[in-house]
């Protein structure tokens, strides 16, 4: 274990709006709106390839894909009978490389909202609040 002071120690909890301002600290090269749009439209790419990658190449998930099921009695009936298609977990290789894809993603939106004025927190305390209040109705 590492009881040095100066060694950083990431938490789970880290807030946004930390990770916000690390954002604008360390983002130089990447700093017009330009970039930061395309590096998202990257980031979406690679996430999406990654996901493909533990199919094709790694095989620890597979992808079922079938029609689903919309007619049913309730929201709760829909909601509970619709299926996610993904047989298997990630192995913690593939598991690695997407958080990283995601990882990079997300230090892009920060970047985004930074350059538009925009509070990741209080984008997500939006949408939050949105999804709580319309709950199942939301239909996302």
């Amino acid at each position: 274990m590492d009881t040095n002071p100066n060694t950083v120690n990431v938490q789970q909890n880290i807030s946004l709006n930390d990770f916000q301002n690390m954002v604008e600290e360390v983002l130089i090269r990447h700093k017009s709106i330009l970039d930061i749009v395309t590096k998202l439209d990257e980031y979406t790419a690679r996430i999406n390839r990654a996901v493909m990658k533990s199919v094709t190449s790694c095989g620890c998930i597979e992808i079922h894909a079938t029609k689903q099921d919309y007619n049913k009695e309730s929201l709760s009936e829909m909601k509970d009978s619709m299926k996610n298609h993904i047989k298997g977990k990630l192995c913690s290789n593939c598991k690695e490389i997407i958080e990283e894809e995601i990882g990079a993603y997300l230090f892009y939106l920060a970047a985004l909202c930074n350059t538009l004025d925009i509070d990741l927190s209080d984008a997500l305390i939006k949408e939050y609040k949105n999804l709580k209040t319309l709950g199942i109705f939301s239909l996302k």
